[in-house]
């Protein structure tokens, strides 16, 4: 049986804190993770316009949502650190972009792997410019419906790009009755892929029966 690839998503989880980051990549490799995941944007254009100047709590105080989300996010300057302690530490890192500017900014580390969020999986100007990198890209598809799926698939594949459809399902946490563990199995008939799954929930055993289904990546929340 081939080994499972296992990946740890941080994300935004470091709430712009490169010493926090270190510590989630630390607690990924001494887990047995093979990678880690962030996020990637340019908050001025992946933040909806209706939430940009929404004011929220936030450990900076009450701030617009636009202000908060460039606190958290992370530069050249950030990525240049985390890329130099994943390096030492041994563990792969790659990030999701969530715009083309991002998907440009991430091009320079020369990162394995690419991987398509559920939120953009729609935007399909970004899925051709993933594509073109042509690197192994991990898909997640939740909040999708199969035809935005057939699309996603269509674009990789006329790019000759390799991918891992993920199953999700975009709830946080995500309760055990919702997670539909069967649609691994309908992605694997349908389009004849490599599969995996994307996990939410806060138990581990979810990923375990994903693996049992046939998973061949296991993203954890």
């Amino acid at each position: 049986m081939d080994k499972v690839f296992l990946i740890a998503e941080i994300g935004i989880n470091h709430n712009g804190s490169v010493s926090l980051a270190k510590r989630l990549i630390d607690q990924s490799k001494n887990a047995g993770f093979d990678a880690v995941k962030f996020q990637k944007r340019d908050p001025d254009t992946s933040t909806p316009n209706a939430k940009k100047n929404v004011i929220r709590d936030t450990p900076w105080g009450k701030i617009t949502y636009l202000d908060y989300k460039k606190k958290i996010e992370f530069g050249k300057k950030e990525f240049d650190i985390l890329d130099k302690y994943c390096k030492k530490k041994k563990i792969i890192w790659f990030a999701s972009p969530w715009d083309k500017q991002s998907c440009k900014f991430l091009r320079k580390y020369k990162c394995k792997y690419n991987k398509v969020a559920s939120p953009v999986l729609t935007n399909l100007e970004l899925l051709k410019e993933i594509a073109s990198q042509k690197k192994h890209t991990f898909i997640s598809t939740g909040m999708s419906k199969m035809t935005d799926v057939y699309k996603a698939v269509k674009i990789f594949q006329s790019k000759k790009c390799k991918f891992t459809l993920l199953h999700c399902v975009s709830a946080y946490p995500c309760e055990d009755h919702n997670l539909n563990l069967n649609m691994i199995n309908t992605l694997k008939k349908k389009f004849k892929v490599r599969v995996g799954y994307s996990g939410h929930e806060k138990s581990v055993s979810p990923s375990l029966m994903a693996v049992c289904l046939g998973a061949k990546v296991i993203e954890r929340h």
